[in-house]
């Protein structure tokens, strides 16, 4: 309590802005169409019908299909343009819309969530502009599409989690796509909102938790005995407890002064088809030469890598998973292990040994694989003080190892990932060339 005649603390007044249908908008923009009212979905036909959508405009929305369907699931009687994925072009446009942030507000105010949304505190910049947070977030918005020609919804809170509340549950729903929440409008309103996995870090997976004990609102958990949320959850129910009563102590200084005590690197991919073993081998090989490329270009070594394989389901899993789909469980059979070395490295030598052995040791050889996934972990700068060298390893071979993969990075960083290729990487199942030419595993559109 502030002393007699003190004035009470300023609220933090926090925004959330989203980009409407993000890639869906950027190529709706790109070919002078209106994302608003353009029926576009953004999606990679060269994998099949099958393929899901990465985005479709907010028309298609308006018209029930969901955002991040497979094209075969849209409904037939809407005609509509297939934009293929562009991934180039959208870090490029989200770049834009960044550049116009900091028109008005410092980077130290900012945190970029993801690709088409982003948190700013606004406290600060009040005075400065001499209007409500509301009247500011409206600025930026508006800034953003005559800047962009993208469309923006935006949320407002005291904090940042009822700014992210306020965008995904009230300025979703509003006509003029603006949504404002403090702690007690957020309790007024929202307690008793179906369904709760509408609301930020409640997934499927917790909801059918909490359902367990009889909670199915964030009403229900607040009044709920804090005993037995700690018993289910552990300490992540302290999370539960304060976001149920809008309460979120992290700021946006807390978020860029967090320094992460263990660092880890991982890939993952879904192969076009069911690979036979020693095919997927050879694409866990590729994968694994790819982090060393990654960890070489950043001065890092690892202490451990890891590999998984899930395997293609026979005719008793299908089976299976379909009734777990409808149990909302998960079902993905798969075989993996990991390996230590004995100290830190990043020699793809190394890494191939060491997949191909767990490959060798784990993974059924009578299964297809559809599904790979390989990590490093305990990365540490390379030569890092304490690191223990190897008796039984040529000192200077591995030096020359590391001098080779920076001189190949060098050469593709200036003529393209696929300047450089090894053998292995021509073979007709090998999928490094065509992944080279993506950004986070879709087209680059270059």
């Amino acid at each position: 309590m502030p002393d007699a005649g003190q004035a009470a603390p300023q609220r933090r007044q926090c925004l959330c802005i989203d980009l409407k249908s993000f890639y869906a908008s950027v190529e709706c923009v790109d070919r002078g169409l209106d994302p608003m009212t353009t029926n576009l979905v953004v999606a990679d036909l060269t994998r099949t019908e099958k393929t899901i959508c990465l985005a479709v405009s907010p028309s298609m929305k308006a018209l029930g299909v969901p955002g991040r369907c497979r094209v075969f699931e849209i409904p037939k009687g809407i005609d509509y343009i297939v934009a293929p994925p562009r991934m180039a072009r959208y870090i490029e446009r989200s770049a834009d819309v960044y550049g116009v942030y900091l028109k008005w507000v410092a980077k130290e105010d900012i945190h970029v969530y993801s690709i088409d949304e982003a948190f700013l505190d606004v406290t600060g910049y009040l005075s400065l502009y001499g209007c409500t947070a509301r009247e500011l977030g409206e600025r930026i918005r508006s800034d953003v599409f005559a800047t962009t020609g993208i469309p923006a919804t935006c949320g407002l809170g005291t904090n940042l989690y009822l700014a992210k509340i306020a965008l995904d549950i009230t300025a979703k729903h509003s006509p003029d796509f603006f949504g404002e929440l403090d702690e007690e409008s957020y309790r007024a309103t929202l307690w008793n909102h179906r369904p709760i996995t509408d609301f930020w870090r409640i997934g499927p997976g917790i909801s059918r938790r909490l359902a367990a004990m009889g909670v199915t609102t964030m009403g229900q958990v607040a009044m709920s005995p804090e005993d037995a949320l700690y018993k289910e959850f552990g300490i992540d129910a302290e999370i539960l407890i304060d976001h149920a009563w809008g309460i979120e102590p992290v700021t946006i200084a807390d978020i860029k002064g967090y320094r992460s005590k263990n660092r880890s690197f991982s890939s993952g991919q879904v192969l076009a088809c069911d690979y036979e073993f020693d095919d997927a081998l050879l694409v866990a090989k590729e994968m694994a030469e790819s982090l060393s490329a990654r960890l070489v270009e950043e001065g890092l070594d690892a202490t451990g890598i890891a590999v998984w394989a899930g395997y293609a389901a026979n005719e008793d899993e299908r089976y299976l998973i379909r009734l777990s789909i409808e149990r909302h469980q998960r079902l993905a059979p798969g075989d993996g292990g990991s390996r230590r070395f004995s100290s830190p490295t990043s020699s793809a030598r190394r890494f191939r040994e060491a997949v191909t052995s767990i490959f060798e040791e784990r993974v059924d050889r009578t299964r297809l694989v559809h599904r790979l996934g390989i990590g490093v972990e305990g990365v540490v700068p390379h030569e890092a003080s304490g690191t223990q060298l190897e008796l039984f390893v040529d000192q200077q071979e591995a030096e020359d190892e590391l001098s080779r993969a920076q001189a190949v990075n060098d050469i593709r960083h200036k003529f393209g990932k696929n300047a450089i290729l090894k053998g292995m990487d021509l073979l007709p199942n090998a999928t490094a060339r065509e992944r080279n030419a993506t950004l986070g595993g879709h087209r680059s559109g270059e």
